[in-house]
């Protein structure tokens, strides 16, 4: 984001742009180093020393020099650029908590019972949920990280089967993310889905305990 003190040289910087990991969100006790280009009045880059500073006590920057920073509490936490007079607006980061582990939340394998129905009715059939649960550092309730579900059906031709609500469901205030199987009737019904549930931190590791597999059997 452009800085808001302008420079009447418009061969000189004018504004400062900061580019943030991970669209700046990161998980606490995590480092990133951010990157910035000063702008001249043409839009072109040239070369500038870019200092960085912390507006925030959750921020702390370990390297005014290269912006390294360490995100050190659970909230947001504002990072700011200077080459000479000229300030950056404020960037704000994303300080999440630090995610731990996932487990199932719920028995692994289910049985569904299909009734029969004419085909192509419309009819479809749900299993019972599959809940994961995710776990983070402090005793803190991961709300509102991403879970993905991916379903793989046996044998691999005919059935159609969906997630529901979706394949992708962020987890709640308790740290549960919750999903089913849907069996569309509409062509022959698979012997069984597996699924699996993966959780990755937001510098795309994955969290201890990913994937997770669930099986769903369907029977007549």
């Amino acid at each position: 984001m452009p800085a808001c003190k302008i420079n009447t040289d418009v061969n000189q910087p004018v504004a400062i742009e900061i580019l943030l990991p991970d669209s700046g969100r990161v998980e606490v006790t995590d480092t990133f180093r951010p990157s910035g280009l000063a702008l001249n009045g043409f839009g072109d880059s040239v070369r500038a020393q870019l200092f960085w500073y912390s507006l925030d006590t959750t921020l702390a920057v370990l390297d005014s020099t290269t912006g390294v920073s360490l995100a050190a509490a659970i909230g947001s936490g504002r990072l700011q650029a200077r080459t000479g007079t000229l300030f950056s607006n404020p960037q704000v980061v994303s300080i999440l908590a630090r995610l731990d582990s996932i487990r199932a939340a719920g028995p692994t394998r289910d049985t569904v019972f299909v009734t029969p129905v004419p085909p192509d009715t419309g009819v479809d059939t749900l299993s019972d949920s599959l809940q994961v649960q995710a776990y983070a550092f402090g005793g803190v309730a991961p709300s509102g990280r991403r879970v993905i579900f991916t379903a793989t059906v046996f044998p691999g031709s005919g059935p159609v089967v969906t997630l529901s609500p979706r394949d992708t469901v962020l987890t709640d205030p308790s740290g549960i993310a919750v999903t089913q199987v849907r069996l569309h009737r509409t062509g022959t019904v698979p012997d069984s889905v597996v699924v699996t549930a993966t959780m990755a931190h937001v510098n795309g590791m994955p969290v201890n305990g990913s994937p997770l597999t669930f099986v769903v059997e369907f029977r007549p």
